[in-house]
C-alpha cells in the first residue's frame, strides 16, 4: 500500500505541473489576442488607417482561427498533441513579432491572420488534451483552461499599456509578448509528458447516454447559429472597445488597461459557470446569459463614461461572454452529439465562432462610421445578444447527452 501511495504522489505532482504549464501557455495565447486592440490607435496613426480597416486588422486573426480549426483536427490524427501545441505557439509568436515589420495594411493583415492560425492550433490541441485526460469532469476542465484566457486578459492590458507608455512605441509590447511565447514553447517541450498530452480517456471507460449520431441535427444547427452571433458580439467588443475608450471617451492608456483587465477578472467564473451549465437546462443558461450580455452591452455604450463604471460593466460582460457563454457553448456542442463525434463538434464550435469574428471588427467600425459608437454598440452587441437569447429557446436538452455511466467490465 505504501508503495502504491508513493507511486501516485509523484504522478499527481507531474500532472499538476504539466497541466499548469499548458494552462500558462494558453495564457500567453490570450495575451497575444488581447494586446493588439490596445495598440490600434497607435497603429492607425502610423499607417493612416480608417476605423473599418483598423477594425479588420484587430479581428482578422479570427479568420486564421476559423480556417485552421478543422485542419488541426486532421493534424492531431497524424501528429502528437504536444507537437501541434508547440507548432501553434511558434506560429503565433513569430507572427506577433513580424507584425511590427509590416510595410502597410495588406501585409499586416496577413501577419495578423497567421497569428490566428497558430492560436487555433494550440487551442484545438489543448481542448483535446484537457477533455481526454479529465474525462470525468470535462466542463470543469474546460472552465479551468479558460482561466488561462482570464489571466491573459488581465495581464496583457496592464503589461501592454505599461510597455507602450514606457517605450513610447507599440513595437515594444509586440516584441515582448512574442518572446514570451517562445519561452513558454520551450517549457512545454521540457515539462509536459506524453502520458498527459496524448491521453485518450479510454482507461476510464465511460459511455455517454443520448446525443445525436450525426452533426446534422437540430441542436447542432441551433448552437452553430448561436456561435456565429456570439462571435460577432464578442469580437465586436474585444476588437474595438479599447478604441472606443481611447477615441470616444478619451481614456488614458493606463485607464484603458485597467478597464480591459476587469473583463479578464470576470472570466474567472468559468469553472463555476461550467458546473452550472452541466446541471441546468441549456435553454436557461444560454438565454439568461445572452439577455444579461445584452443589457450590459447597452450600458457600456450608452451609460456613464467614468473609468470605474466602464470597468465594472466590463467585468460583468467578462462574466457573461467569456466566463459563461463561451464555456457552455463549447460544452453543449460536444453534448449535442455522441462521443465519437466530440472532436468534430469542437471543430464546428471553433470554426463558427471565429469565422463570424473575422468580420466583427470591420462591421462595428463601419457602423461607427455611419451612425456613431452608441448605435454601433446597440446593434452589434445588444441587439444580437437579444436575438441569441431568443434562439437559445430552440435548444432541445432532451436530445443531448445526459450523463455518463461506467461500462460493465
Amino acid at each position: 500500500m505504501q508503495k502504491s501511495i508513493e507511486t501516485v504522489k509523484p504522478a499527481t505532482a507531474y500532472v499538476l505541473v504539466g497541466a499548469g504549464v499548458l494552462i500558462l501557455s494558453y495564457c500567453v495565447n490570450a495575451m497575444d489576442r488581447t494586446l493588439f486592440p490596445l495598440l490600434l490607435t497607435d497603429v492607425r496613426r502610423e499607417y493612416g488607417l480608417g476605423l473599418p480597416e483598423a477594425g479588420l486588422l484587430s479581428t482578422i486573426f479570427t479568420l486564421g482561427m476559423a480556417v485552421a480549426g478543422l485542419p488541426t483536427g486532421y493534424l492531431l490524427s497524424r501528429y502528437s498533441r504536444k507537437a501541434v501545441i508547440q507548432i501553434g505557439m511558434l506560429i503565433y509568436s513569430a507572427g506577433t513579432i513580424i507584425t511590427i515589420m509590416s510595410y502597410g495594411f495588406s501585409d499586416m493583415l496577413v501577419y495578423r491572420a497567421l497569428t490566428g492560425v497558430g492560436e487555433a492550433m494550440q487551442l484545438t490541441a489543448l481542448l483535446a488534451v484537457f477533455s481526454s485526460y479529465f474525462v470525468r469532469h470535462r466542463a470543469v476542465a474546460v472552465g479551468a483552461l479558460n482561466y488561462a484566457y482570464a489571466f491573459g486578459a488581465i495581464i496583457a492590458p496592464m503589461l501592454g499599456t505599461k510597455l507602450l507608455v514606457s517605450y513610447g512605441s507599440w513595437h515594444a509590447p509586440m516584441i515582448a509578448f512574442g518572446v514570451l511565447g517562445f519561452a513558454l514553447m520551450i517549457l512545454v517541450a521540457v515539462l509536459v509528458r506524453s502520458w498527459l498530452s496524448e491521453a485518450t480517456g479510454e482507461a476510464q471507460a465511460h459511455a455517454a447516454l443520448g446525443g445525436a449520431a450525426t452533426l446534422q441535427n437540430r441542436n447542432t444547427y441551433v448552437l452553430t447559429a448561436l456561435s456565429v452571433v456570439f462571435g460577432l458580439g464578442l469580437y465586436g467588443y474585444l476588437g474595438m472597445y479599447p478604441t472606443f475608450l481611447r477615441e470616444q471617451l478619451h481614456f488614458a492608456p493606463s485607464d484603458i488597461g485597467r478597464v480591459m483587465s476587469s473583463y479578464g477578472l470576470g472570466v474567472l467564473v468559468s469553472a463555476l459557470a461550467g458546473w452550472l451549465g452541466d446541471r441546468f437546462s441549456p435553454r436557461v443558461v444560454l438565454s439568461v446569459s445572452f439577455l444579461a450580455a445584452a443589457v450590459i452591452s447597452a450600458a457600456l455604450f450608452n451609460g456613464p463614461a467614468a473609468v470605474g463604471t466602464q470597468a465594472a460593466l466590463s467585468f460583468c460582460l467578462g462574466m457573461a461572454f467569456s466566463g459563461t457563454i463561451f464555456v457552455n457553448l463549447a460544452a453543449y456542442h460536444v453534448k449535442a452529439v455522441r462521443g465519437e463525434l466530440a472532436g468534430r463538434a469542437s471543430g464546428v464550435f471553433v470554426t463558427s465562432v471565429y469565422a463570424s469574428a473575422t468580420v466583427a471588427g470591420y462591421l462595428i467600425g463601419w457602423l461607427v462610421k455611419l451612425f456613431g459608437w452608441s448605435t454601433a454598440g446597440d446593434v452589434q452587441l445588444a441587439a444580437l445578444c437579444l436575438l441569441a437569447a431568443v434562439l437559445s429557446l430552440l435548444v432541445r436538452p432532451d436530445l443531448m447527452t445526459r450523463r455518463f455511466v461506467e461500462q460493465a467490465s
